[in-house]
């Protein structure tokens, strides 16, 4: 599987080396507006990442959280180890493969 998403994404990268999309690489973004909230969603390689932006009246940044995609499948392990040895606990947690400081965020 993994070898057919590398050859994949291969693939995406050559298609988009060889016929790039139309409009600027590049573009000057002004500063934050004041008293907005702000939600990005990316995909990383364990699943949803979020950022959330919060600005003051000035248009300073208020509040930033970033939640990683572990903060979500942390109880999953839990639930997964359910009822099991403690000794199971190193193998399970390397098939979840879970951050542990994207958990704190």
């Amino acid at each position: 599987m993994r070898s057919l998403e590398i050859q994949r994404s291969a693939q995406f990268i050559e298609e988009q080396v060889t016929a790039p999309p139309e409009g600027d690489l590049f573009e000057t973004v002004g500063p934050p507006a004041p008293e907005t909230l702000a939600v990005a969603l990316v995909e990383g390689w364990r699943g949803e990442v979020c950022h959330v932006a919060l600005t003051d009246n000035a248009g300073k940044f208020r509040r930033y959280k970033i939640v990683d995609p572990s903060f979500h499948n942390w109880p999953g392990l839990a639930l997964a180890m359910r009822g099991q040895a403690i000794s199971d606990f190193p193998i399970c947690n390397k098939s979840f493969n879970l951050s542990y400081c994207g958990f704190d965020l």
